[in-house]
């Protein structure tokens, strides 16, 4: 059965979580575990998937997308935005994470592109705020590139892993990406 994406880019294209995907996520977030921690903790069986993936599916405040490798089909990453408030505010929060096999190939440098065309396009969001923990370098890297800007420091503000997180707060507007060009601007560089 051929992949229908929501939207390509030359080495990926974006889709919706299903049900079905429990497998391959989960042996992939199992893989990954050692690139994950200490910042990351992606579902590790079927039923955590299950209650993860639910909401992503399911709730209008959420938007899931996972991140294929379109020469194989394989499951490279995801990126979720949640916390999506409409009205005056048409914001929400962006996660994500590379699994193992997909890191260091510039894979999520490109979907990361695409997620924000589909934030800013079809979703009509105005701004997206991600939350980064201070040592991420990675992560932090891939929010600089695609022109986010740094707007604070929120001590003890997620709770991860058995204790309250230091997080950086880095925003993008719809303005902010459209004067880059859209994902045309920005390629390659080292996955998160």
């Amino acid at each position: 059965m051929e992949t229908i994406y929501l939207t390509e880019g030359p080495r990926v294209g974006l889709r919706r979580f299903r049900d079905e995907d429990a497998d391959e996520f989960v042996a992939r977030a199992r893989e990954s575990r050692e690139l994950h921690r200490p910042w990351l903790f992606p579902p590790q069986d079927r039923e955590a998937y299950a209650t993860y993936v639910r909401p992503l599916i399911d709730d209008p405040t959420r938007a899931g997308f996972l991140v294929c490798d379109r020469a194989t089909g394989a499951i490279g990453g995801f990126c979720n935005i949640n916390n999506i408030v409409r009205g005056g505010f048409r914001s929400g929060a962006l996660g994500y994470g590379a699994f193992a096999h997909a890191a260091g190939r510039g894979l999520m440098g490109e979907a990361f592109g695409l997620v924000l065309d589909q934030a800013f396009g079809p979703l009509g969001l105005h701004r997206l705020e991600a939350n980064v923990q201070p040592l991420n370098a990675a992560s932090l890297a891939l929010v600089r590139r695609w022109g986010f800007r740094l707007e604070g420091f929120s001590p003890d503000m997620l709770f991860i892993d058995g204790a309250w997180r230091d997080h950086e707060r880095w925003a993008i507007t719809a303005d902010m990406h459209e004067s880059r060009g859209s994902r045309a601007s920005v390629s390659g560089g080292p996955c998160s």
